[in-house]
């Protein structure tokens, strides 16, 4: 468990290896008994971002997921949700995730609020560890796919994680077609 192998990445069980994830991140992983199912793996912080990363090690473009922080207000309340699409779409943020969140406008989160409300770094924010509360919504296309690699709330690693996992945490939605895929 947690020792997954995709392109030339190699992990091995977060548990293992808790300096390679941010404390919000370990701590959601210890608390939903996920910290020896999740793999974590080393990488150069210059290789995070996610052309880089597919090319630097080898990957499969299906394999490849992001997560977006995306906000609006509704009546004074901001409402903020963490969006996890595969790498080679955009969420549809004026369509299905400003309906979900029940918003006017939706619009990504300023970078320095999400460092902030997160407690991770830019380039590395993922689903595991958000503020509570926050909804999760998922592209059904992730749930389908045995293994995806995403941020683990710093740069310089990745985790890998069964594609399925994703709907059992804390405020997930599978949702269809939220990634719309990006014109070549």
């Amino acid at each position: 468990m947690g020792n997954y192998t995709l392109g030339r990445l190699e992990t091995a069980p977060v548990s293992e290896h808790r300096e390679l994830v941010s404390t919000p991140v370990w701590r959601a992983l210890e608390t939903l008994g996920l910290a020896d199912v999740v793999g974590v793996v080393q990488i150069d912080p210059e290789h995070s971002d996610t052309a880089a990363t597919q090319e630097a090690y080898g990957l499969d473009a299906e394999t490849l997921v992001n997560c977006v922080v995306v906000t609006g207000k509704r009546e004074g309340e901001t409402r903020t949700a963490a969006c996890l699409i595969p790498a080679h779409t955009r969420a549809d943020i004026n369509g299905i995730v400003k309906r979900r969140l029940d918003v006017r406008k939706a619009s990504f989160m300023p970078r320095e609020a999400a460092v902030e409300e997160t407690g991770m770094e830019f380039g590395g924010i993922t689903p595991i560890g958000l503020p509570q509360g926050w909804p999760i919504f998922v592209d059904g296309r992730i749930r389908a796919t045995p293994l995806v690699i995403i941020g683990s709330g710093i740069r310089k690693s990745k985790l890998l994680v069964p594609g399925d996992l994703f709907a059992g945490l804390p405020g997930a939605e599978i949702i269809d077609d939220l990634g719309r895929e990006i014109p070549a």
